[in-house]
């Protein structure tokens, strides 16, 4: 299998992250002793960044750093050139001295800022820090301050720990923003079953993400398969691919209703077209322009995607899990490849928050129903056994009808531990490992009537997650919800009994978070009892930190969460609207500031 790094999917420039040295503009000598000292602190964030961070797409994150120090306005204005005409979308300003405040500014509203103040006494750039940051709140701008603890000699050209998790950080959440910035969001479908979270919002989508939405009937799938408008050669090396690797388990429904080998082959042969003409509706397909096809051959930009499905493509047609399911994955066919975003039942708020979670930590994300909270006392009573370890206040079922990503089942490994790995740290073992876990089961006929296949598997234990979900409150607008966790690794013996009480031809994550004895984290309960909606998404690593500094640049408040004060990071305005009840000061803030392109 090839792995595909390097992609260009999406139509735009890809974002590259700005580093301003800025400098005290006095000539004849202080800025003469300034210039060394701090383009190499530039020299050194870029460093930091292009090492350690990568696009979505597998490529080292590009640095561009202004051609001079920027002393006053005219360099500020030769620097928002530069970045202009390079595609700039992250702006991180860096000094070692005071500078003058404004005049070196930059001014540029809708990309996302950081300035990093060298903490020392001779030229002190923590002072200019605190002016440019009291600035930037006046002016009613947002942005984040960096310094170190420690003072440091001037000589010093090594970035302190803390500074270089805050650059990292804020680099990695900026990037997001920009990334999203000028794509779309595909609706392919409307409102699945009156799900709320499938009533997409345009103006949302525009004012808070910069992304327009299309809408796409679902009878143009039914077109594009009975007019054969997807790559037919394609086809047939995927429906190889999946006799070979998708293993079709025991049909579940009754006898007097299951359907016959023709009616199964008939429908994995549908699903894996949904699957091309789903993938070239989000992206384009070249090979259509060579059927005539020119305007389905360019896609719709389309950086995330839902399908409504249910009811009304699904009481008749083969269902979407496969689609979504593969969709979702690192992998197909074709190779090792980063996941497409593609939400069931159209929700497009998971599909938002599905986003976000691969564009902060690269990997594949988990779809899924919260389906149930089991308390310890319900488990033994059902079961006769007691939760133990991270499970041992109670767990969250967490299961949707096949539509989770193959990653998730946590075939992958690193250091002898079970992860979802960014896609290019994929090896073919693995791969064949996550097919090998995953059981195709025939679609359950009361739920689908036009039958399909569901995925089946259950996620390794042990793994750090973190469970998200974004919601719309009237009156208040969008917020974040999350909960850092384990995945649990529960006794077959258990596991069964409890899956068998849902639906067991769903793959499922059993999910335990992280208590802090308060609010919304008293216990299991409660978390499940503060849920906003009936869906949410799983990312692999505790990323809680990194949501909500993301969230933050995208002024959406985050209402509940588990992370520690010490692990939160926002622009420095925040600090204005409160330091002791941070929940209600991201509130005020985010409303004060407004939507970011809105």
């Amino acid at each position: 299998m090839k792995t595909a790094v390097g992609v260009r999917r999406y139509k735009g420039r890809t974002p590259k992250v700005g580093i301003r040295p800025v400098i005290d503009g006095r000539r004849k000598y202080v800025r003469e002793s300034l210039e060394g000292p701090t383009m190499k602190m530039a020299e050194s964030v870029a460093r930091l960044i292009s090492r350690n961070l990568y696009y979505s797409n597998g490529l080292p994150v590009e640095c561009i750093i202004s051609d001079t120090c920027i002393g006053g306005t005219t360099e500020a204005a030769q620097a928002a050139e530069k970045f202009e005409k390079e595609g700039v979308g992250v702006s991180i300003t860096v000094t070692s001295s005071w500078c003058y405040g404004t005049e070196v500014m930059d001014s540029s509203p809708l990309i996302p800022k950081a300035i990093w103040g060298f903490n020392g006494t001779e030229r002190p750039g923590a002072v200019y820090l605190a002016a440019a940051l009291a600035a930037y709140s006046q002016l009613g701008q947002t942005v984040f301050g960096i310094y170190g603890r420690e003072v440091q000699d001037r000589n010093d050209e090594i970035i302190p720990a803390e500074v270089e998790e805050k650059l990292l950080r804020f680099t990695k959440a900026a990037l997001a923003v920009a990334e999203m910035k000028g794509k779309t969001y595909l609706s392919i479908g409307a409102v699945s079953m009156g799900i709320a979270g499938s009533m997409v919002d345009h103006n949302f989508l525009s004012d808070y993400l910069g992304m327009r939405a299309v809408t796409v009937d679902m009878s143009e799938l039914v077109r594009r398969i009975e007019e054969n408008i997807y790559d037919e050669e394609e086809f047939n090396i995927a429906l190889g691919w999946v006799r070979k690797n998708c293993r079709e388990g025991k049909d579940t429904n009754p006898q007097k209703i299951q359907s016959s080998r023709e009616r199964k082959d008939y429908e994995w042969e549908t699903i894996i077209k949904m699957t091309l003409i789903c993938r070239d509706m989000m992206i384009g397909n070249n090979k259509l322009n060579e059927k005539d096809f020119k305007e389905e051959a360019s896609g719709q930009n389309a950086i995330a995607a839902g399908f409504q499905g249910q009811r009304q493509w699904t009481d008749h047609f083969p269902n979407g899990d496969f689609t979504e399911a593969i969709l979702n994955s690192s992998f197909d066919w074709n190779g090792i490849r980063e996941p497409f975003i593609f939400a069931t039942e159209n929700d497009y708020l998971n599909g938002i928050c599905m986003l976000l979670g691969h564009l902060l930590t690269d990997t594949a994300q988990i779809f899924a129903d919260v389906r149930s909270y089991w308390s310890p006392e319900s488990v033994n009573r059902v079961t006769g056994k007691k939760l133990t370890g991270n499970a041992a206040n109670g767990i969250i079922h967490l299961i949707n009808s096949g539509s989770a990503s193959l990653d998730g089942t946590g075939r992958q490994v690193r250091k002898g531990k079970p992860v979802l790995k960014p896609f290019w740290e994929i090896s073919v073992k693995e791969v064949k490992e996550c097919l090998k876990a995953t059981t195709w089961y025939p679609a359950e006929l009361e739920y689908f009537r036009g039958g399909g296949f569901s995925s089946n598997y259950l996620t390794s234990g042990g793994m750090p997650l973190t469970m998200f979900r974004l919601n719309i409150i009237k009156g208040l607008g969008p917020v974040l919800q999350l909960a850092e966790g384990y995945s649990i690794q529960l006794p077959d013996s258990v596991h069964e009994v409890l899956n068998a009480r849902t639906n067991p031809t769903w793959p499922t994550t059993w999910f335990a978070p992280n208590l802090t004895g308060q609010g919304a984290f008293t216990d299991v309960y409660s978390v499940m009892a503060n849920w906003g909606a009936n869906h949410c998404v799983v990312s692999y690593g505790h990323i809680g930190d990194l949501l909500i500094t993301l969230a933050s640049m995208l002024r959406i408040p985050v209402n509940m969460h588990n992370i520690e004060r010490s692990r939160i990071f926002r622009p420095s305005a925040w600090n204005a609207f409160g330091t002791e009840y941070l929940e209600c000061a991201d509130i005020k803030a985010c409303d004060n500031f407004g939507s970011l392109y809105g």
